[in-house]
């Protein structure tokens, strides 16, 4: 009786095989399994031990500043250090020590510490990282011909291909587990940042894995492991990998000096093209990603796009929703052209658009309150597109806008992204409007806001 592992062997052998693909030749083949791959790959995979430390506000007492109680609570609410340590993976990408990992693991370290393979350990530095896609690229000191993974083409993968997740489950040191390919163009899932886009996988991920590897049978990097979905907290056979496109690019720029990472502005809004959607379109099937709303310095504005227009494509690779075209751009890279497919009236047109940064005009000339104001620590900015990009407003806000609260208007309820209107009644249009009311104020201080949408109120007593 032949055995089902073997069946499955046999009906892999007796598929066609694209020719960037290997599959095993002989019987010998066979019996190693996955070993040789393991041997190449896995020395470029690292183990990561991240330290944070952060100061944490005590709880106030309520005998503080009473003098018969006041040496008894000495020092009781001053902020004391917490440490927290962290264990991830990450995949080292050239030999002179460029790895990439998850910024959740490394982005807020203190102490970052690399151990390879072979027990080498390496002291390392954020050299980019960005919160909203979840990637760190690190610089590892005095580092020299270390093995590596070269990146693959993440957008030639297919579902249904084998692949093996490598990293430190658990702490239990470099582990290898092996699956398919179960999903392509996965959105929806990041962290509330909405520039989730990832590679799905059944191969097991777990807590430790977050930036290992995710390669393919050719030893090349496909993605970088980052999440799961899981009711239990462990692998329940769906995990997501950062495509290694993005991860491309995050090294380029991380090699051309930018110590933060630089996505292309759309200056758009929109939302994906469904059934009922496709039908008042004219469409005759849902595809594609309609522009709602467009800013009007918006590269896609002033190449002739306008609210109502589909765009299917970018570089000829499909979007299909607002975070597949974050992605798309992010690959594309600054400082370029890329050819977008828009469908109007039915008629299909590709146009060039220009990969630019936000505009920052006019200049936000950011302020921050001093000790001469009511509310020390406050800092304010004039919106203007990069203001809008980077606090994520609606594309039509206008005026002032909060960036840092500070300690004062923090603790009544003043939150980065809120849009002032008026201060102690009166209209605020610039940076300076705000710091001479502040300047010249009474005991109450009213401050009329709007966030997210709603219009709010807040009222502080000095």
């Amino acid at each position: 009786m032949i055995r089902p592992a073997l069946t499955a062997l046999a009906i892999i052998l007796a598929l066609p095989a694209a020719a960037e693909t290997k599959i095993p030749q002989s019987q010998a083949e066979i019996a190693l399994g996955f070993a040789p791959l393991v041997k190449q790959a896995s020395p470029a995979v690292v183990n990561i031990y991240a330290k944070v430390v952060r100061q944490v506000q005590q709880r106030r007492s309520p005998f503080m500043n009473d003098p018969f109680f006041d040496d008894f609570f000495r020092g009781f609410a001053k902020p004391q250090p917490r440490v927290e340590n962290s264990l991830g993976s990450g995949v080292i990408l050239s030999d002179d020590g460029i790895v990439v990992s998850n910024y959740h693991v490394v982005g807020m370290a203190t102490e970052i510490r690399v151990v390879t393979a072979d027990r080498r350990e390496y002291n390392a530095r954020v050299i980019l990282g960005d919160k909203a896609s979840d990637l760190a690229i690190l610089q590892l000191e005095a580092a020299e011909d270390l093995p590596y993974l070269s990146l693959r083409d993440s957008d030639q993968v297919e579902v249904g291909e084998l692949a093996l997740a490598i990293g430190n489950p658990f702490g239990v040191g470099q582990t290898v587990s092996s699956g398919i390919i179960s999903g392509l163009a996965r959105t929806g899932m990041g962290a509330g940042d909405g520039f989730g886009y990832y590679i799905q996988t059944d191969a097991p991920i777990n807590p430790g894995n977050s930036g290992g590897a995710l390669i393919d049978v050719n030893g090349d990097l496909i993605g970088i492991n980052t999440r799961i979905l899981s009711r239990s907290g462990g692998s329940n056979g769906i995990g997501f990998a950062i495509p290694a496109n993005l991860v491309k690019e995050f090294v380029s720029q991380a090699r051309r000096g930018s110590e933060e990472f630089q996505r292309p502005w759309a200056g758009m809004a929109g939302q994906p093209v469904d059934a009922d959607l496709a039908a008042s379109l004219g469409m005759e099937l849902p595809e594609g990603m309609v522009i709602s709303d467009l800013h009007r310095e918006s590269p896609f504005a002033k190449a002739g796009f306008k609210v109502g227009d589909v765009i299917t494509h970018v570089d000829g690779e499909v979007v299909n929703s607002p975070s597949e075209m974050v992605f798309r751009m992010s690959v594309a890279g600054l400082d370029g052209m890329s050819a977008i497919t828009r469908l109007r009236g039915g008629e299909r047109e590709e146009i060039s658009v220009p990969m630019i940064t936000a505009p920052d005009q006019p200049p936000a000339n950011p302020v921050q309150l001093d000790e001469r104001t009511a509310m020390p620590g406050l800092t304010v900015a004039r919106i203007n597109p990069q203001v809008i990009a980077r606090l994520g407003l609606p594309l039509s806000s206008e005026g002032v806008v909060v960036t840092d609260p500070g300690p004062y208007a923090g603790r009544g309820g003043v939150q980065p992204g809120d849009q002032l209107l008026a201060v102690n009644g009166q209209a605020v249009g610039s940076p300076d409007d705000v710091y001479a009311i502040l300047s010249d104020s009474g005991r109450w201080i009213q401050i009329d806001l709007q966030r997210r949408g709603s219009r709010m109120s807040l009222r502080f007593r000095l």
